[in-house]
């Protein structure tokens, strides 16, 4: 479980939303949540990798890796 404050302006544009839309607003919260969620992670594994390159492939040996 779960709390958080929302700005009077924020809660208002998602309880517009919601009703405009037949949703939940919990709904759109999870939604919103989940997808900065996925692009954080994306952003921290692409820094990541950047900070701590792994071993490099040749297009070549990438294809036989993947067997194509």
């Amino acid at each position: 479980m779960l709390a958080i404050r929302l700005s009077p302006e924020l809660e208002e544009r998602l309880g517009r939303l919601a009703a405009k839309t037949g949703r939940t607003k919990t709904f759109y919260a999870r939604e919103a949540i989940e997808q900065h969620l996925q692009d954080l992670e994306d952003y921290y594994l692409a820094a990541d990798s950047a900070r701590n390159p792994g071993r490099e492939y040749s297009a070549e040996e990438a294809k036989r890796e993947l067997g194509l």
